[in-house]
């Protein structure tokens, strides 16, 4: 550890106070001496200290050593950029600027994050049968906006611009002042698809705050939904994968199944996307013995005729020819850019915080990190595949093993002057919320990281070289959110 930073855990508050205020060059340097042992920038964001001044806070994450390093420094109009040393931080800088008006001096490619980019914010190449396409943002299919700009000579592909920021929201500063009544329900609607997770990491926090523990029986129901989560989204981006090279079988059959896992977090709670299920201080809804037996074969049948699906993927070999060294990310390509998820896992990386950081139930029922090495849409689509199998395996432990314990214990006033980091391994990767109170006990900062955030520059470097008519295939291998990096 560096003691220069102060140490935490997932989910471990600290107060305030004990963060230490670095110099912008010590934090640098520590930032870098980290990220070039195992460490990665798991969270970094601004706030405007009240003098004028601009703290910079930063979360460190020591997967391997399962711990959070946390510090921060203090600057006012510019600093120097960290992002020429440490790639993995470009995008948190770049977003800073945007946000507080800091200026990261040096900084490679200073534009927009989340702001509609203009003609001058993007890379143009010039040269004998260069030629530039815009993609979006508005689309032809139903997906959300986002503008691509591809610089390609021929068919292939030299770079990617990415612009994103059409659905931004300012869901962070709706946050400050909470948590009330509207805060859940801001939580829950940060990425659609990922309700869980996200709500997951919030509550979490909450908790942590409160110094309260939920009981044991709803940390396992959290789990159960976390995991129906990943299934139905797993499930759902084989087919979309098999759709984008015109495989039809496994794309109807997992189009269909997505529906049936979804249709299992309803008979939970009540809704597909597993809204109003997950509170501070546990959940809304409990199983009874006749909802665990209907789960269990609702479970059992699904979970076959998705095998059976996915086995026509891997047998054909016209489907494994498409996905095989189709957008390749190296091992030390995906740890510069700090990758998390299915993304880092397909490239080789042991990364997950369900195995790394464990909380809740995870901490007495682990579940395997599933990799593969070549870092190409087949890595991402087999990681996909085990990580399926893996979760119905845990469904089906907890379901034999539901503690008796309650599902809901009402949480105390959070407390002033305290910082929580909550980690959460949602189905696209690392989700982490920092939470901050002020001196009244309510919600004086909140930061959210979706993991699309980290991965959407992974999707450019995996076009790099490739054949524009791969970028689909690409696209949907890393599935990133739009309104999750926006916000």
């Amino acid at each position: 550890m560096d003691t220069r930073a102060v140490r935490t855990y997932n989910c471990g508050e600290i107060d305030i106070k004990d963060i230490p205020v670095l110099s912008v060059s010590d934090l640098s340097e520590t930032a870098f001496r980290g990220t070039r042992e195992d460490a990665r920038i798991s969270s970094f964001w601004g706030s405007n200290d009240g003098s004028g001044n601009t703290v910079l806070t930063m979360v460190l994450a020591r997967d391997k050593d399962g711990y959070l390093e946390v510090m921060s420094t203090s600057v006012k109009g510019s600093y120097p950029s960290l992002s020429g040393n440490i790639p993995q931080a470009h995008l948190f800088e770049r977003e800073i600027y945007e946000q507080c008006g800091v200026r990261p001096e040096g900084h490679p490619c200073l534009k927009p994050v989340r702001r509609p980019a203009s003609a001058g914010d993007f890379l143009s190449i010039s040269g004998e049968e260069i030629h530039e396409v815009a993609v979006g943002p508005v689309h032809a299919g139903i997906i959300e906006p986002g503008h691509f700009r591809f610089q390609c000579h021929g068919e292939q592909v030299f770079h990617l611009d990415i612009a994103l920021g059409y659905q931004h929201r300012g869901l962070e500063k709706m946050l400050p002042g909470g948590p009330d009544k509207r805060t859940i329900h801001y939580i829950e609607t940060a990425a659609g698809d990922t309700t869980i997770g996200h709500t997951l990491a919030y509550c979490q926090a909450m908790e942590s705050l409160s110094d309260r523990e939920v009981p044991l029986r709803a940390s396992v129901l959290r789990a159960i939904m976390l995991e129906l989560e990943r299934l139905a989204n797993h499930t759902g981006d084989l087919g979309a994968m098999a759709g984008d090279i015109g495989y039809l079988p496994t794309s109807s059959y997992c189009g269909r199944l997505r529906g049936e896992f979804l249709n299992m977090t309803a008979l939970i709670c009540g809704n597909r996307f597993g809204r109003n299920m997950v509170r501070p201080g546990g959940v809304t809804r409990d199983m009874d013995t006749t909802m665990i037996k209907e789960l269990r074969e609702r479970l059992s049948r699904t979970f076959s005729d998705v095998k059976n699906a996915v086995s026509l993927l891997w047998s054909s070999s016209l489907v494994v020819d498409r996905f095989d060294e189709t957008g390749i990310i190296s091992e030390r390509t995906a740890s510069g850019l700090g990758l998390v998820g299915v993304a880092a896992r397909a490239c080789g990386i042991e990364r997950d915080v369900r195995f790394d950081m464990p909380v809740g139930a995870f901490r007495f029922s682990h579940i395997p990190i599933s990799t593969h090495s070549t870092g190409d849409v087949f890595a991402r689509a087999f990681v996909r595949w085990l990580e399926i199998q893996r979760s119905v395996e845990f469904i089906f432990d907890q379901l034999d093993n539901l503690p008796n314990d309650g599902i809901f214990s009402p949480l105390p006033e959070i407390r002033p002057g305290k910082m929580v980091v909550s980690l959460v391994e949602g189905w696209r990767g690392e989700i982490c919320h920092s939470v901050l109170t002020g001196a009244n006990g309510k919600i004086a900062g909140y930061k959210i990281v979706d993991p699309s955030f980290h991965n959407w520059p992974g999707l450019a470097m995996a076009l790099r070289g490739e054949e524009i008519s791969n970028f689909p295939l690409c696209n949907k291998s890393f599935d990133l959110s739009y309104c999750g990096h926006d916000l």
